[in-house]
């Protein structure tokens, strides 16, 4: 498994294993969680990535009960924080919104390392754009966790190019990634400028729903049967399709895979069996597109 280099002593691994539906099976044991990591580590995918909300606000203190301390040497954590809904520790929301003020990031990266049984997040991703951040306070935050070591990077999910700067023009530390939705289903970052601004500043974006959210594994779209062809060729399965296809990209996309399949996860690293070339990853795109390129 390639690596991703996101500072001068932190990589990630090339394709990451996602655990927003970590709590949405029936057993959410120590040794389940346990299984699912090993399954990754087997092919060299070492990046865990959570989020406070996952689960409802369950995710991060279910992996946590499943890692032995010779578990947590060999993997990197990213988790997220701002976002607010009424469920966990805050049913008494009133209701969802977004918080990025300095207390809420610190609280959370205590909540965070906590709920996990560690002492030390690898990234601290911004969740979503707050349209009342106060760049200031929210930058002075990011800087103090990653000052206080509690944190040793830090960056942002589903932000623009202007939430990007903002953010960064108040911070001392540099922003690492910027995890976007990403995927045959979800094809605008390719030209909207949210891929480029990244790619522009050698900034490895991370990609969620890879997949789709699943439908480009059950529909029958012109899209799928594409995949299927490609798939074919390569003796491999859609997924591996869908992924190899953000591989190709010279940003070096991180596709962010998650599922609680055991034999799903031991297929991950499928797609490194699968080189696109130029034109079969034009076909792949025009068949998202609808149409030919210009």
């Amino acid at each position: 498994m390639t690596r991703v280099n996101i500072t001068s002593d932190l990589s990630f691994s090339r394709i990451v294993y996602g655990m927003w539906r970590l709590g949405d099976v029936e057993d959410t044991s120590p040794k389940a969680v346990q299984a699912k990591i090993e399954a990754c580590l087997e092919q060299g995918i070492t990046t865990m990535d959570q989020a406070d909300i996952y689960g409802g606000y369950m995710a991060e203190e279910i992996m946590g009960a499943g890692l032995t301390q010779s578990i947590r040497d060999q993997i990197e954590v990213v988790t997220k924080c701002d976002i607010l809904i009424p469920a966990g520790r805050y049913a008494d929301s009133p209701g969802k919104y977004y918080d990025t003020s300095r207390d809420h990031i610190v609280n959370s990266v205590d909540h965070s390392l906590r709920l996990m049984g560690i002492d030390k997040i690898d990234c601290l991703l911004i969740h979503r754009p707050d349209p009342l951040m106060d760049h200031h306070e929210t930058g002075a935050a990011l800087d103090e966790v990653v000052a206080s070591g509690k944190v040793r990077s830090v960056g942002v999910s589903n932000f623009k190019l202007h939430d990007w700067t903002l953010l960064q023009s108040a911070m001392k530390t540099p922003l690492v990634t910027n995890q976007i939705e990403m995927s045959l289903g979800h094809i605008d970052p390719f030209t909207n400028g949210d891929l480029a601004y990244l790619q522009e500043r050698g900034i490895p974006p991370m990609a969620w729903s890879p997949l789709g959210g699943g439908a480009l594994m059950t529909d029958d779209s012109a899209v799928a049967k594409a995949m299927d062809a490609v798939a074919a060729d390569f003796g491999v399965d859609r997924a591996a399709i869908a992924v190899a296809f953000l591989l190709a990209h010279p940003a070096g996309i991180m596709p962010v895979m998650g599922t609680n399949n055991l034999s799903r996860i031991k297929g991950f690293s499928d797609a490194l069996k699968v080189e696109l070339d130029r034109p079969t990853w034009f076909k792949l795109y025009e068949a998202a597109l609808g149409h030919e390129v210009p």
